[in-house]
């Protein structure tokens, strides 16, 4: 196959990249291409000192006392704060804790609970369907609430937000898109109307800029294992803004979230600040592994970021736009690189899984989700523009010579 551009171009943006020395702190397998940071992140090569520290010395040294000597009680907080500095929101409104579904859960009851006469929970159709399945788990402890989709109750989420809606969920990134959401100017108008805004940052934090003050969002969530590099399972986080500490409740009272935890009081007493939307004991191991993932953001900005990743995605768009339409290949994002986050989708209307699969074994590693749509993720911390070429050469390939036509590749597995 003959590109309009050529691989020595891709060769001389890389030796002009400004952040290229980024990728030396990632381990990544010789001759993989790894476009799915947008499902999970490549392990930070100081992740293994750091976890190997934490049992050896940590744990198989220090016992309890490194609860206190090495911080790990407090690490929901320390991290919070270091996430805090990366989204733009101030000390003590972040607590890395639990995951993002049930970070959804507290945030959402907690809005309720600070507006009681609301009864009205309006979010998106095309959400990632988690998020939809804990409002009706938050529907289903309240008999008085309901829920509004955009898409299925209403064309647009701002036609749908009442004088008795309560919150709006948002995704600040559609998963499936990349498309990012005005997230500023639907909190602006919930809030004339009296509504609150939860925010799932899960596809925007580490890769696109975030700025929780400016967006003035009442709560966010999101997850630490995609362009945070926390590594599978590691923690979520949940945003509370500081105007509203100490006015809200949350069901999950676990005794992290007390006010005094050692005092072992026999009544909850909810603790201050965000640390309210604390339930149980944390993963100390994966609160490690997500240390070494936020600390490899201390020397470089996410403005620089996200402009190396709409550069990597438009590079990728323009070389498979030359072949896309003899193959059945379409565009799901937007070509358009400023309407989203780096992400590119494309679909085909049969082969979709069966595509991903073939470029997997060839070790460009990218996903698919239902009914179409394959993904491709574009992490500037570690990909290459050789990297993106590589990968279009391989989508060509795979599509020209019908590889993925062949059984193995057509064998859905659990996870895709």
């Amino acid at each position: 196959m003959s590109l309009h551009i050529s691989r020595e171009h891709a060769e001389m943006l890389d030796k002009k990249d400004p952040i290229a020395r980024k990728r030396d702190e990632f381990f990544i397998e010789e001759g993989t291409i790894y476009l799915d940071g947008n499902s999970l992140g490549p392990a930070p090569k100081s992740v293994f000192d750091s976890i190997d520290v934490t049992m050896r010395e940590e744990w198989a040294k220090g016992l309890i006392r490194s609860h206190n000597t090495a911080g790990w009680f407090m690490l929901t907080d320390t991290l919070g704060d270091k996430l805090a500095n990366l989204l733009g929101a101030g000390q003590g409104e972040i607590v890395v804790c639990d995951t993002t579904s049930l970070n959804i859960y507290k945030t959402l009851h907690a809005a309720l609970s600070m507006q009681p006469n609301r009864k009205r929970i309006v979010a998106e159709a095309t959400s990632f369907p988690t998020n939809l399945y804990m409002a009706e788990g938050v529907v289903s402890t309240r008999k008085d609430v309901s829920i509004a989709l955009e898409g299925r109750d209403g064309d647009a989420i701002e036609d749908l937000i009442n004088e008795d809606t309560a919150i709006v969920m948002l995704n600040h990134v559609d998963y499936r898109s990349g498309v990012i959401r005005d997230v500023k100017a639907i909190t602006e108008l919930a809030h004339s109307m009296g509504a609150m805004v939860m925010v799932d940052l899960c596809h925007s934090a580490g890769v696109i800029p975030v700025d929780l003050r400016d967006l003035n969002v009442d709560f966010a969530v999101g997850c630490t294992y995609k362009y945070l590099n926390g590594g599978p399972g590691s923690p979520a986080y949940a945003y509370a803004a500081k105007r509203h500490h100490g006015k809200f409740t949350q069901p999950l009272s676990g005794w992290h979230g007390h006010a005094a935890p050692f005092k072992f009081e026999q009544s909850y007493r909810q603790g201050e600040g965000a640390r309210a939307l604390l339930c149980g004991t944390q993963h100390t191991l994966s609160m490690r592994a997500l240390q070494s993932g936020l600390a490899i953001f201390d020397d470089v900005s996410v403005s620089e970021l996200y402009e190396k990743g709409k550069a990597l995605s438009d590079f990728f768009v323009s070389l498979v736009d030359g072949f896309a339409d003899e193959f059945g290949i379409g565009f799901y994002s937007p070509k358009d690189v400023n309407l989203r986050n780096g992400q590119v989708s494309l679909t085909h209307e049969t082969g979709g899984y069966a595509i991903v699969q073939a470029l997997i074994e060839r070790g460009v590693i990218g996903d698919f989700r239902q009914p179409n749509v394959m993904r491709f993720g574009f992490a500037p911390l570690y990909l290459r523009y050789v990297d993106i070429w590589d990968a279009a050469i391989h989508l060509h390939d795979v599509l020209k010579s019908e590889e993925w036509t062949q059984e193995r590749f057509n064998v859905v597995a659990t996870v895709t």
